[in-house]
């Protein structure tokens, strides 16, 4: 799994690096632009439930070779589009390439469906923690790999596209070749003496029922919450980040080093963040996110707009915060429901995840548009405090150790 993460990241990062770019070349338009973003955002929710489902039925390989399948069909597609000078097909490309972030974020479920009472949040933290090499080696590759495209015929910009749909395919071969036995279907055998029955009631998993697993348990809900919230508030403040900083006059290599320190904070410290979690508990490990987070906001958003050691300090806290939340979040989640349904109840945690974060960046535009980042800041600390109240019930539990 940290194989296949790790090559995962490198064409996740691919994508992200040119696709707002290559939009706004070929449709001329800033807005239009905007929208490569949300294109790769909107595909990684419309593929957590159908990958989810796959994985329900016929087990992780199954459910994240759909998810990697999808994200080089849609590079293909991007080439393509390119090659036709339409925006608009490699928008359709781009919310297939959302398959190869649906993918990786599954992959961290993966990691606990085998692990030890009291370690499935550091093992799930690994996984995490692997996506820092694919996401800093991906976005240096993007300008060698224009190389390819002129030898086929084809634009330069169609190089980092078909390289990301290299680097996919090999996620993908590593995936169905490299992960076996299943450790989904494993695991079931293993949970129950009636694995038969246990499949049977898999495959008729919907979303239905995967809601009536999370009402059914006060933890999943709390977890679902704090997974939604913390990434939110992270996509919010650090969408607005650059505009900020480029009404300080910050150039673009400032902007880029602090966003780079940023992602650094989301993962560099995610198995400190996952052996803490099985150490005092995910509870305690999300109300310590929350709290990063606060500060996060606080730093960041009374920061002028020529503050850039302040607003830096400020976004690695926030990624700090968002691995708390992932991390913690995530292995809350995995152990509160049964094991049957813990595919359809993780896919629906990353389908709500994926649609609050692209709300949250809408919301976020409007609030900066209309008053300012530190309202920004504001609007996102009260969020953050609310979610945190009712985690702070489940600290009365047994922590875990192991």
């Amino acid at each position: 799994m940290v194989a296949a993460q790790i090559v995962g990241g490198i064409g996740v990062a691919l994508g992200l690096s040119l696709s707002a770019w290559v939009v706004y070349k070929l449709s001329g338009s800033e807005p239009i632009s905007g929208l490569a973003g949300t294109a790769g955002v909107l595909g990684a929710a419309l593929l957590a439930l159908p990958a989810a489902k796959a994985a329900s039925t016929g087990g992780r390989r199954r459910g994240l070779a759909l998810a990697y399948g999808s994200a080089v069909a849609g590079c293909l597609v991007a080439v393509a589009a390119i090659a036709a000078s339409s925006w608009p097909g490699l928008l359709c490309g781009l919310v297939l390439m959302g398959g190869g972030s649906a993918g990786n974020l599954a992959a961290r479920y993966s990691a606990t469906d085998l692990s030890p009472p009291g370690h499935a949040a550091r093992h799930l933290s690994l996984v995490v923690w692997s996506a820092t090499i694919g996401s800093v080696l991906g976005p240096n590759l993007a300008e060698p790999a224009e190389a390819f495209g002129p030898p086929l015929g084809l634009h330069p910009w169609a190089g980092p596209f078909l390289l990301a749909a290299a680097v996919f395919a090999i996620s993908l071969a590593v995936v169905s070749l490299g992960l076996r036995p299943d450790p989904l279907l494993l695991a079931r055998r293993l949970a129950t003496a009636t694995g038969p029955a246990a499949h049977a009631e898999g495959r008729e998993r919907t979303i239905r029922t995967a809601w009536q697993a999370i009402r059914a348990s006060a933890a999943a809900r709390r977890a679902l919450a704090a997974i939604a919230v913390t990434h939110t508030a992270m996509v919010s403040i650090m969408s607005m980040t650059p505009v900020h900083l480029d009404h300080g006059g910050a150039g673009i290599s400032v902007i880029g080093l602090v966003l780079s320190l940023h992602i650094a904070g989301m993962y560099a410290l995610s198995p400190l963040v996952g052996w803490l979690a099985d150490r005092i508990g995910r509870p305690a490990v999300l109300l310590i996110g929350m709290g990063v987070l606060l500060a996060a906001a606080a730093l960041s958003g009374s920061a002028g707009e020529h503050g850039v050691a302040q607003i830096t300090a400020g976004l690695v806290l926030l990624g700090v915060g968002w691995s708390c939340g992932l991390v913690a979040g995530s292995a809350l989640l995995t152990e509160s429901v049964p094991i049957e349904r813990r595919p359809a109840v993780q896919g629906l945690s990353d389908l709500l995840m994926n649609i609050c974060g692209a709300a949250g960046t809408v919301l976020a535009g409007a609030i900066v548009g209309g008053l300012s980042f530190g309202a920004l800041a504001v609007a996102t600390g009260i969020m953050v405090t609310l979610c945190a109240a009712p985690l702070a019930g489940m600290l009365t539990s047994r922590p875990r150790t192991g």
